[in-house]
C-alpha cells in the first residue's frame, strides 16, 4: 500500500507541475475495454534452418477504417452526453439561482480530467503496474509517451486493431463523465475550489485504480498475461457499471453525507426549476449513450449492434416501469419520472450491453426502473441524506442492479452471448459462479470508492472547507461564486 500511495503521489506532483493512466483467470472473460498492449510494428519471421533463406515476413495488422470511424463517432457521442447532455439534465433539476453553477461545474470538470488523462491518467489505467499490477498501472506512458497516430492496439478479436490514440481519447471521455456525475450529489452548496481539488484527487485515487482493476488485460493475443484484480476475478463490465456508475454513485453519496443537507431541506420547496432543460438533457444522454455502450465494443460489428439495441429497449422499459409505478402511487405520470426512469435504464444496461440478449435487457431495464424509483424515494427518506439530484439512487442502485444482472443475463440459455474463452477460442459453458464474480466487482467498487471518497471529503473539509457560507447558499451559487445569472428578469 505504501508503494501504491508513493506512486500516486509522484504522479500527482508531476501533474501539478505540468498544469499548473476467488474465480478463474481472465482467459475466461471478455472485457469490454482491453488493455492497450501494443501491436508491434516489426514483422515476425518463421523459424528457419541455418543457411536457408528466411520465410516471408508476416505483415502487421492494420486498422480498418470503419472501426476507426466508429470509434471517433462514439467518442464524440460520449462528449455530447456530458457537455451539454449531463450539464442540462442536472441544470434543470436545481433551483434557478444555481443553474449556471452546475453547468460550470460539469464543463470545468470535463476540462480538468481531459488534461490529467493525457498527462498520467491513461498510463496508470492502461499499462502494466509491475508488483502493483492488480490495482494500478505504471508510468510508462506518462504524457502519452509512445502513443502516436501510427501505434495500434488490439480490440477483442485477435489480430484486429485500432489506433491506440482513438482508444485513449475514447477512454478520456469515460473518465470525464464519471467525475462529472458526482456533482449531482451535493449540488447547490459546495465550494467551486473544493470541488476541483476533490475531483483531481478522486480521479487519481478512485477512478484510475477502478478502471485498471476492471479493464486491464493483455488482449486477445496475450490473454494469459497478468490482468487487473477484478478482470482476473472474471467480473464482466461491458461499458462501466462498476467503473463509472457505482464509483460515481458512492462518491456522490459520501459527499452528500459529509457536506450535509441544503439549508431548508425538507421544509422549503426545492423543485426543479426547468424541466424542459432536464428533458433535453436526458434525451442527449440517451443519444450519447449509444457511443458509450456500443462504442465499448471497439469494433463496428454485430456485438456493437447488440449493445445499441439493448441500449434502446432497456432504457424504454425502465422509463415505462418508473412512469407507471409513479402513476400508480401518485395518481399522475410525470415527465421527470419518465426521464429519470430512462437514465436508470441506461445505467443498468451499461455493464450488460454487449452480453445480454434484447429480452433480457428489457427485464433488466424494468427491474432497474422500479429499484431506482425506490432508491430515490424510500431508501433516501429512510436514511435521511440529501443527495440533491439522486446520483446514488439512480447511478449507484442502477449500477449495482446492472452489474449483478449481467452475471445472470450473459447466460446463453437466457439469450445472452455467453463468456468467451480465449484459451479454447470458443464460448465457455455458463456457470452460476459468474454472479459471484459480479459481486466481487460490486463489492470492490462500493468499498473502494466509498472509503476513498469519504476520506478525501473529510480531509478537504478540515483544510480548505467544502461548503459555501450560509449567506452564499441562500443567495445562490450563480452570483455568489460565478458572478453570473442564468436568467435576466
Amino acid at each position: 500500500m505504501k508503494r501504491l500511495v508513493t506512486r500516486l503521489l509522484l504522479v500527482g506532483s508531476l501533474a501539478v507541475g505540468m498544469a499548473l493512466g476467488g474465480t478463474s483467470r481472465a482467459e475466461q472473460t471478455v472485457s469490454p475495454l482491453p488493455a492497450t498492449a501494443q501491436v508491434a510494428a516489426t514483422t515476425a519471421l518463421d523459424a528457419v534452418a541455418p543457411g536457408t533463406a528466411p520465410a516471408e515476413a508476416v505483415p502487421a495488422p492494420t486498422p480498418d477504417k470503419g472501426d476507426t470511424a466508429w470509434m471517433l463517432v462514439s467518442t464524440l457521442l460520449v462528449i455530447l452526453m456530458t457537455i451539454p447532455g449531463l450539464a442540462l439534465f442536472y441544470g434543470g433539476l436545481v433551483r434557478a439561482k444555481n443553474m449556471l453553477s452546475v453547468l460550470t461545474q460539469v464543463f470545468a470538470i470535463f476540462c480538468v480530467i481531459a488534461v490529467l488523462w493525457v498527462i498520467y491518467g491513461y498510463s496508470l489505467a492502461f499499462t502494466g503496474g509491475g508488483d502493483l499490477n492488480h490495482y494500478i498501472g505504471g508510468l510508462s506512458k506518462l504524457f502519452l509517451a509512445g502513443v502516436g497516430p501510427g501505434v495500434n492496439v488490439e480490440t477483442f478479436s485477435k489480430g484486429v486493431v485500432i489506433p491506440e490514440m482513438v482508444f485513449m481519447v475514447f477512454q478520456l471521455t469515460f473518465a470525464a463523465i464519471t467525475a462529472s456525475l458526482i456533482v449531482g450529489g451535493f449540488a447547490e452548496r459546495i465550494k467551486f475550489s473544493a470541488l476541483l481539488v476533490f475531483v483531481v484527487l478522486w480521479f487519481t485515487l478512485s477512478y484510475l485504480p477502478m478502471a485498471h482493476m476492471v479493464w486491464f488485460w493483455g488482449g486477445p493475443s496475450a490473454y494469459a498475461d497478468p490482468a487487473g484484480f477484478l478482470f482476473a476475478k472474471g467480473a464482466l463490465d461491458f461499458a462501466g457499471g462498476t467503473v463509472v456508475h457505482i464509483n460515481a454513485g458512492m462518491a456522490a453519496l459520501m459527499g452528500a453525507i459529509v457536506i450535509g443537507k441544503r439549508i431548508g431541506y425538507g421544509r422549503d420547496s426545492m423543485a426543479p426549476h426547468n424541466l424542459t432543460a432536464t428533458m433535453i438533457g436526458a434525451s442527449l444522454l440517451w443519444v450519447g449513450w449509444f457511443g458509450f455502450n456500443a462504442g465499448s465494443n471497439l469494433e463496428a460489428t454485430g456485438t456493437a449492434v447488440l449493445a445499441m439495441v439493448n441500449t434502446v429497449v432497456a432504457t424504454a422499459a425502465a422509463a415505462m416501469a418508473w412512469m407507471f409505478a409513479e402513476w400508480l402511487i401518485k395518481g399522475k405520470p410525470s415527465m421527470l419520472g419518465i426521464a429519470s426512469g430512462a437514465v436508470a435504464g441506461l445505467v443498468a444496461v451499461t455493464p450488460a450491453a454487449g452480453f445480454a440478449g434484447p429480452m433480457g435487457a428489457i427485464v433488466l431495464g424494468a427491474v432497474a426502473g422500479l429499484a431506482c424509483l425506490w432508491g430515490v424515494t424510500g431508501l433516501k427518506h429512510a436514511l435521511g441524506y440529501d443527495d440533491s439530484l439522486d446520483v446514488f439512487g439512480v447511478h449507484g442502485i442502477g449500477g449495482i442492479i446492472g452489474a449483478i444482472g449481467t452475471g445472470i443475463l450473459v447466460n446463453p440459455a437466457l439469450g445472452g452471448t455467453g463468456v468467451f474463452d480465449y484459451a479454447s477460442n470458443s464460448v465457455a459453458e455458463y456457470s452460476a459462479s459468474q454472479v459471484l464474480s459480479q459481486l466481487w466487482g460490486v463489492g470492490t467498487a462500493v468499498l473502494w470508492s466509498g472509503v476513498v471518497s469519504f476520506v478525501l471529503f473529510k480531509l478537504i473539509d478540515m483544510t480548505m472547507g467544502l461548503r459555501v457560507s450560509e449567506e452564499q447558499e441562500r443567495e445562490g451559487l450563480d452570483t455568489a461564486t460565478h458572478g453570473e445569472r442564468a436568467y435576466n428578469d
